[in-house]
């Protein structure tokens, strides 16, 4: 009970008031059932596996989050590590911690085995991890901020993990989940990401570079307390009560900088900079006046970003000025409200608090909208790095109001920002007063006017010629798609038919082999019409499909005809093939998972790398084990699936047996609303498995599914 109390006493100190009575009950209820529930279960560093919801929450709290999403931080876990249902989760803290546990789970679902051995399907999967985080993020954005947590925890304690997996997180941070960390304005968490997956990276560079930092801040002390005394007597002449602060810049930014600008250390001048913090906006600029009056702002780096705040809601006056040392000062200036919307993010500080201002709500919807159009349109990897990190331009409405759009954006893009309706009906544009054509690439701070037509018939597919933003194309499509439909997929066919001609085969074995191999998963293609469909509006490349197909120097043609021959998946311990092995129940293991030989009584037992129950085993107990190729029949698999009607198991049986798997048993329970099932299925390997799971994911009526 110490415990529990000692962990609410830091939560309180950490909001900085007492919570009440409901918030304590609640947050109790939550900590005893997360600790009963990963009883058992170690971390890789020897530790209870429950030290890191609990952590998790904390670090929640530190963003000073509701307690419904410390609760679901305690509980994240849960339903995915230990089997507990998302109707109990429903029924004890409410649809709101239900629905962030659940949105956490989904993301984690997706990630069926953490790595898999063909570089494709790895890729693949990814793909769909974050186009489900993306979703998560459009609908309530506490799910991310969630996984944001449990991600930087893991990146802390990275240090216990081997070398390989600590090379593929920081790889895997530094691309996804620190951008959208930026994308959601929250710094403190970008920064420490990208610093950590650096130091994990680049241990080296890192340290070399973090040593010379100090040397420089050191050489630099007398004279960055100059600086700060200067400016607080200034500020008080003028009666502006303000905290002025030094700092260094992160060491990633640094690096990422210098690495840009093609600079050694030596020649960058702004790693320091000094921070004012004032009461209010109207100090702010009469600081920046105070500051000018001191020393002389460099020509070109004065920003107003409390005028035309930044895409993800960052405020501040920035400015570099040529001391008295003739040095440049790089000033950052925002008022406490401002701080505290840079450090922890305007989504997270205002997302579920009341009295939002119609501004922040509009920029809320605007992120989340952005995040579910990514999602719904990115095919791979590049897509999605890309449409996360893009730089971003402001421009101005006639009113005067801001949009934020990609940098390179047209005058159609800006017409699909303001509204659906006004990019449908899009007739041309008028920048700074003058008729611009819509190739026209949009710059910085110009006003733009759209000139519609209301008899218009609607967008034309050439727009998409002329369209930066993602958001942009996908409504251009979607419009085009059910204007269309039909002449889109008899287009679309055609061009299947006249691939299948050259290459000799028919249209029926084509589709058949595209539908098995990873194919449909990876441009998220729902049945054959959806696949014309995105052959006509080029989302999908009848070159990319020509080339499955084609010889190419490493492999033969891929002839569907010839490829009916299965493969039986054993494994090689130690280098070793034939050592008498077992596969582990309590994960079952198909192949393509990332495995790890467990020495027991029984022999050398065959698991999944992340099965719970091998969990803070002692390292000589552990063997290396891969798969090898031999002839053989098929692997069973279990998956968890919620549904809302006892009907939908018909769906999922008869998808199941479409997809050429086989139900060996199955159990329902079921508990309120939701039915919770649990099948037992035969798979050949994990692209199987996949390929199925997606399915019955696709069905109406389906809540969740997940791997046992």
């Amino acid at each position: 009970m110490s415990d529990i109390l000692n962990y609410i006493k830091e939560i309180e100190d950490i909001l900085n008031r007492n919570l009440t009575e409901k918030e304590m009950k609640k947050l109790m209820d939550a900590y005893e059932l997360a600790e009963k529930s990963h009883e058992g279960q170690m971390r890789d560093s020897g530790e209870p596996f429950f030290e890191h919801p609990k952590a998790v929450s904390k670090i929640l709290a530190n963003f000073k989050m509701d307690i419904d999403t410390l609760a679901a931080g305690l509980l994240h876990d849960v339903v995915e590590d230990c089997d507990v249902p998302i109707e109990k989760i429903k029924s004890k803290f409410g649809e709101d911690v239900a629905k962030i546990v659940d949105g956490v789970t989904k993301i984690s679902n997706l990630k069926l085995n953490e790595r898999l051995n063909k570089k494709d399907m790895k890729s693949i999967e990814k793909i769909e991890t974050i186009r489900k985080m993306l979703m998560a993020m459009s609908s309530d954005l506490r799910v991310i901020i969630v996984k944001l947590s449990d991600r930087l925890h893991n990146m802390r304690t990275l240090n216990f993990v081997p070398r390989k997996k600590q090379l593929i997180k920081s790889q895997e941070t530094l691309r996804i989940y620190a951008p959208i960390a930026h994308r959601l304005g929250i710094h403190k968490i970008k920064a420490e990401l990208e610093n950590l997956s650096f130091y994990y990276l680049y241990p080296d560079t890192y340290t070399d570079l973090e040593n010379k930092i100090k040397n420089k801040l050191s050489d630099r002390e007398e004279s960055i307390e100059e600086y700060k005394k200067y400016i607080k007597k200034e500020l008080e002449k003028h009666k502006i009560k303000a905290k002025v602060v030094g700092r260094s810049k992160h060491l990633y930014s640094i690096w990422e900088k210098m690495i840009r600008k093609g600079k050694p250390f030596e020649e960058i001048y702004d790693f320091i900079a000094l921070r004012v913090i004032t009461e209010n906006a109207n100090q702010c600029y009469a600081t920046l006046g105070i500051i000018h009056s001191i020393w002389p702002p460099i020509p070109g780096r004065i920003k107003d970003y409390i005028a035309t705040p930044k895409f993800n809601g960052y405020r501040s006056l920035h400015t570099t000025v040529i001391t008295n040392r003739g040095e440049p000062l790089e000033i950052q200036i925002r008022d406490i409200e401002m701080h505290e919307e840079a450090e922890f993010g305007l989504a997270a500080h205002w997302a579920y608090k009341q009295g939002v201002s119609p501004k922040k709500i509009k920029f809320l919807n605007n992120l989340m909208e952005l995040h579910k159009d990514i999602a719904q349109s990115a095919f791979d990897m590049n897509d999605i790095e890309n449409s996360l990190e893009s730089s971003e331009i402001f421009v101005f409405t006639p009113r005067g109001e801001i949009i934020h759009l990609p940098k390179g954006a047209t005058p159609i893009d800006f017409a699909y920002a303001i509204h659906t309706d006004v990019g449908n009906h899009f007739a041309g544009a008028k920048i700074n007063g003058k008729i611009v054509p819509m190739t026209y690439k949009i710059q910085n701070g110009e006003i733009i006017e759209i000139i519609i037509n209301r008899n218009f018939q609607g967008p034309s597919i050439d727009w998409l010629k002329y369209a930066k933003s993602p958001r942009t194309r996908t409504k251009i499509k979607k419009y085009y798609r059910q204007k269309n439909e039909k002449n889109l997929i008899d287009k679309g066919k055609n061009k299947f038919r006249e691939l299948a001609k050259k290459i000799n085969l028919s249209m029926e074995e084509m589709l058949e082999y595209l539908n098995e191999d990873t194919f449909y998963l990876k441009y998220n293609i729902k049945n054959e019409e959806d696949l014309y469909i995105k052959i006509a509006l080029e989302d999908v490349s009848i070159k990319n499909i020509r080339k499955i197909f084609e010889p190419s120097e490493d492999k033969k043609i891929i002839n569907p005809r010839n490829s009916q021959k299965i493969k039986k998946p054993s494994v090689i311990i130690d280098g070793v093939d034939g050592v008498e092995s077992y596969f582990a129940k309590c994960c079952l293991p198909v192949p393509g998972d990332e495995i790890i030989g467990i020495i027991s009584k029984r022999g050398i037992g065959i698991h999944r790398i992340n099965c719970k129950n091998i969990r803070g085993i002692q390292e000589e107990k552990k063997v290396d084990v891969h798969w090898s190729n031999e002839e053989t029949t098929s692997f069973n698999a279990v998956l968890n699936i919620d549904i809302f009607e006892k009907n939908t198991m018909n769906k999922v049986r008869s998808v199941i047996k479409e997809e050429k798997g086989y139900i060996e048993k199955f159990e329902i329970i079921k508990h309120g609303e939701v039915i919770s099932t649990k099948l037992r299925i035969k798979v050949i390997n994990i692209e199987h498995l996949i390929r199925i799971t997606n399915k019955i994911m696709e069905i109406n009526g389906v809540y969740t599914v997940r791997r046992a």
